[in-house]
């Protein structure tokens, strides 16, 4: 995953609050729980030092997409009085956590992120169908926020036709032409993400018949039938979960792969691991991709500079910027390195057990 898109949150001058919660919408009471919870984050900023001016521009930004039901997140980053990026996340994050410190702080948003893929989702019917493109990182000018899984609505196709047995014949062809419409309507949807896969719910009858269409046929995309599909909320409510269900699954396989890369690096001297051995190759710039894992407990500190973002050191003592120097949680430095680096990222799969939870794979 590039990491470039985190750079302009290391432009801003810290101190630099982020706060990353659980924004889900999935009851009635969703605005108060998000409410309390962002009160007793912003508790404790107040007593890791944030400025009001800071915590109030998070406070008018914070309360995730309502226009999104179900389960996401947040992330949020502010300096000197001024929102720097908001995320929605496409699932909570492990923990609602919030920090200040000389530079963003960022796993959550990392990990959300290299956990998606772009994707359409066709929600079909024997009328037509409904097709949403699903781009990972879209960036809504209008509310200056990112989205990771979050809807890009591309077109809905909605032509009718005859449903009596006495026009079956008629109704085949009819159904062939709206779901050649809708065929077109999934690869200009494809296109415009640059979707890996295109998931598929509804009728079976139109599912298999759209199957058939020259234009799915010649798309270089995996196509997946899941449960759910068009005709109401619980259709849809289906629909969503299967669909994140199957992302869910197909993520963890392309960690595992990414992994079994990394080892086969191992075997032929371009693979490392420890924090060590990383933050070496990272000052270096010889990281291809960081390996990290979402498990941060037994997480080091570290130190870096202001002037030297690519260094991570065990004491101030051993950077060149000894005036600016500070003191951070490993993984925030450790992908800062990476960003500046123009290093990927990919988590470690849980279950793998790697020194210190860092490795990389190298450029040489």
């Amino acid at each position: 995953m590039d990491l470039s898109f985190l750079r302009p949150l290391y432009e801003a001058a810290g101190p630099v609050v982020s706060v990353h919660l659980d924004t889900s919408r999935e009851d009635q009471d969703a605005d108060k729980r998000i409410e309390l919870v962002w009160n007793n984050l912003r508790k404790e900023l107040e007593g890791q030092g944030a400025d009001a001016a800071t915590l109030d521009a998070v406070e008018a930004a914070v309360g995730g997409s309502p226009e999104i039901v179900g389960p996401q997140g947040e992330s949020l980053y502010a300096a000197g009085g001024q929102l720097l990026a908001v995320h929605t996340l496409a699932a909570p994050p492990a923990a609602n956590r919030a920090a200040v410190g000389p530079v963003a702080d960022v796993l959550e948003t990392v990990l959300d992120r290299d956990r998606q893929l772009p994707h359409v989702v066709v929600a079909l019917d024997r009328q037509g169908g409904d097709v949403d493109g699903y781009a990972v990182g879209a960036f809504d000018e209008a509310r200056s926020r990112s989205y990771n899984g979050s809807t890009l609505h591309i077109t809905r196709v909605k032509a009718g036709g005859p449903s009596k047995a006495s026009y079956h014949r008629r109704t085949e062809n009819v159904w062939a032409t709206n779901t050649a419409g809708v065929a077109q309507e999934i690869a200009l949807a494809v296109a415009s993400v640059d979707a890996a896969v295109v998931f598929v719910g509804g009728d079976d009858k139109a599912t298999a018949v759209l199957r058939n269409q020259p234009a799915l046929s010649a798309l270089d995309v995996a196509v997946v039938d899941v449960s759910g599909g068009r005709g109401g909320e619980d259709a849809l409510a289906s629909l969503r979960k299967s669909v994140d269900e199957t992302l869910a699954e197909v993520s963890e396989r392309a960690h595992e792969e990414a992994f079994e890369r990394y080892t086969a690096a191992a075997g032929a001297g371009t693979s490392i691991s420890s924090i060590p051995s990383v933050t070496e190759a990272l000052a270096e710039g010889r990281v291809e991709t960081l390996l990290l894992s979402a498990d941060r407990s037994g997480e080091p500190l570290k130190w870096s500079s202001v002037q030297e973002p690519m260094r991570v050191a065990s004491s101030a003592e051993a950077l060149s910027d000894t005036g600016h120097t500070f003191e951070m949680s490993a993984a925030a430095l450790l992908l800062r390195a990476a960003a500046f680096g123009d290093a990927g990222f990919t988590e470690i799969p849980a279950g793998h057990d790697v020194p210190d939870a860092c490795a990389a794979i190298l450029r040489y």
